[in-house]
């Protein structure tokens, strides 16, 4: 029985091994390595596989195929890390050591469910859960000791009551129940005594304008184009502005010709495949609202893509606003995804990497150094509280000994021995009473002044000691707000240089939630990506934190993460909220108005994408 990652690196040589018609691997000939594709598995009656591959020069052109054994060839890079790996097999897998999948999923794949032959000896299947059979036995053995033992009287009805609840246990000869250490998989979650009251959970809108297999596409270019603006000089511009402009059916829209020539001019500049095809073509570095589209059709004749190259025809013709959502979000996704690969967007990356690591070890050496200063305080305050002590303790032990400052009298008074033993005690008697009254009466005396003055000095010092603590309070609330301000700073920060947008995280059936800071709706996207949804409303987030279980593993992270962003989505949502029923007054306004003085289409908010113009347009 394996760990989890044992058998993540089990898996990933298993898949280095296994190759796959379509492959990119490296090829060993000639003493060298060539970049090559898999076209076809060859089989040779002795068992070993070989592979015809076609050997790829530049531009990724074959040049020649040849046969390699599965030793000469070799990956770029593995099909997937370990990290991937382990997720994909937590999620994958509702048990571990011994691993037991989802029984969903082994349907879906037709992977049997019996217990292998090496495993039936330890373990068994009953109600459909995996049951341990040397836990089980101990407990069944505990329950006979119990039983056996014949302990009369008292002691015996004593330990009757005491395993009264589990009677019923015993009598069945069940093992006992194990208590549940949460979280857990969300799919064995069950309703107990203890759960709160869930809320149902609030089913989201889905009044999208485009078809729903292209909600993932249209989040996927807007989410591209917003965090690079700067980098591609294309203004941004809101998510249903954009939803509207690739429904609409105007040719040279001009929010959709500035993003293709955004995208475009990226290509262009990156001196590569495209830049090279223009070169052939002799076209122009500079693009226009007229030429635009003779730019995207080399774009896709470069591609190659057979589903978005039957559009070139409507294209050309002029006639862009008519082609349907799918292929506008389709030839939009194509330019992202080669955007992506483009010197100029991996730069900006890894500025934007080096300034989040640069951001973390400032975070950090401020921690540390606050961390020294708090230790160098205490050990400052226990050095002058063992100070004190010492000081009281040296001033006990010198009051308390008076003989040690008459030492020197003692030594001359031994001198004179001629005095006898008698008088020398009626002497030291006498001396000591005349002693004590003159000491009584300078006590007497002097009481008043000294009281008064110990009174003034007492109230001096509690005055200064109030002040000092006053004055260390208000220290440590400035210096605490101080601390909560560069933490809130160092996060804005860190959220400006975001480098990929990831999912909140998922719930019990697997869907997955999306949080856009510059939208502000939370997205709910189905387990198999073909149903959309959306949350615009903070009451419909609040419900849905309110029915998330935390017992499930998937749950209770979904939670964590909602509560975190909590504060910045609701303000996100109220400021939506106003903007909307601004928008309705808008409108209603509009249609108040007589057909003489009506403002014209493009004064309506809802049109608000036709009056779309890029402030940071390259000249």
């Amino acid at each position: 029985m394996l760990s989890l990652r044992d058998l993540a690196d089990l898996v990933t040589k298993k898949l280095q091994k296994d190759l796959f018609v379509g492959a990119e691997l490296y090829g060993k000939k000639d003493d060298g390595l060539y970049p090559c594709r898999v076209l076809k598995i060859v089989e040779n009656g002795v068992g070993k596989m070989q592979y015809e591959v076609a050997l790829l020069g530049e531009n990724e052109k074959i040049t020649e195929n040849a046969i390699l054994h599965g030793e000469d060839l070799v990956w770029k890079k593995t099909p997937f890390n370990r990290k991937i790996l382990k997720s994909f097999i937590r999620e994958s897998t509702c048990r571990s050591i011994p691993w037991v999948l989802h029984e969903k999923l082994a349907q879906k794949h037709g992977i049997s469910t019996d217990l292998p032959e090496e495993l039936r000896s330890k373990f068994f299947l009953q109600g459909g859960q995996l049951v341990n059979r040397t836990k089980k036995r101990k407990n069944e053995n505990r329950n006979n000791v119990g039983e056996a033992n014949g302990e009369s009287g008292k002691s015996k009805r004593n330990k009757g009551e005491i395993g009264k609840p589990d009677a019923s246990k015993e009598e069945n000869n069940q093992p006992e129940d194990e208590p549940v250490k949460y979280p857990i998989d969300d799919l064995l979650v069950k309703p107990g005594p203890d759960d709160p009251l869930f809320t149902d959970r609030p089913s989201p809108s889905r009044d999208f304008n485009v078809p729903m297999d292209c909600i993932g596409d249209l989040l996927m270019v807007w989410d591209f184009c917003s965090s690079f603006s700067r980098v591609l000089n294309l203004w941004p511009f809101s998510l249903e502005d954009f939803e509207n402009a690739i429904c609409h059916k105007d040719s040279n829209l001009v929010l959709i010709v500035e993003t293709h020539s955004a995208l475009l001019r990226i290509l262009i500049k990156d001196d590569g495949e495209y830049s090279l095809a223009l070169q052939n073509k002799k076209r122009k570095s500079k693009i226009s609202l007229i030429t635009w589209t003779e730019y995207v059709c080399d774009f896709l004749e470069m591609i190659n893509v057979t589903e978005l190259c039957s559009c070139m025809t409507t294209i050309k013709r002029g006639h862009y606003g008519l082609l349907d959502a799918n292929a506008k979000l389709g030839i939009l996704r194509e330019l992202v995804c080669h955007a992506l690969e483009t010197d100029l967007i991996r730069g900006k990356l890894d500025d934007l990497i080096e300034q989040r690591r640069a951001l973390g070890a400032t975070v950090r050496g401020e921690a540390l150094e606050y961390a020294r200063k708090k230790r160098e305080e205490k050990e400052q305050l226990k050095g002058e509280s063992n100070g004190l002590e010492v000081k009281e303790n040296s001033m006990e032990s010198t009051g308390s000994n008076p003989h040690m400052a008459e030492n020197g009298e003692e030594n001359g008074d031994m001198v004179e021995e001629v005095i006898s033993s008698r008088q020398s005690n009626a002497f030291v008697n006498s001396r000591k009473q005349l002693n004590g009254q003159s000491k009584k009466g300078e006590k007497q005396k002097l009481d008043p002044k000294v009281e008064a003055e110990n009174i003034t000095n007492s109230n001096e010092k509690e005055a200064q000691k109030q002040l000092t603590g006053e004055k260390k309070e208000d220290q440590e609330k400035k210096s605490k707000e101080k601390r909560e301000q560069r933490k809130e700073y160092f996060k804005r920060e860190m959220e400006k240089r975001s480098i990929r947008t990831n999912p909140l995280g998922k719930d019990r059936d697997y869907n997955r939630y999306w949080w856009f800071r510059r939208d502000g709706r939370i997205f709910v996207e189905s387990s198999d990506s073909k149903q959309w949804g959306y949350y615009c409303a903070k009451e419909e987030v609040d419900a849905l934190m309110s029915s998330l279980n935390p017992k499930g593993e998937r749950e209770r992270a979904l939670q964590q993460q909602l509560e975190k962003f909590y504060p910045r989505i609701s303000l996100e949502l109220q400021k939506r909220s106003k903007d909307l029923a601004q928008k309705i007054a808008l409108e209603e306004a509009v249609l108040r108005r007589s057909t003489r003085v009506r403002a014209p289409p493009r004064e309506n908010p809802a049109n608000a994408f036709l009056k779309y113009v890029n402030k940071w347009k390259e000249d």
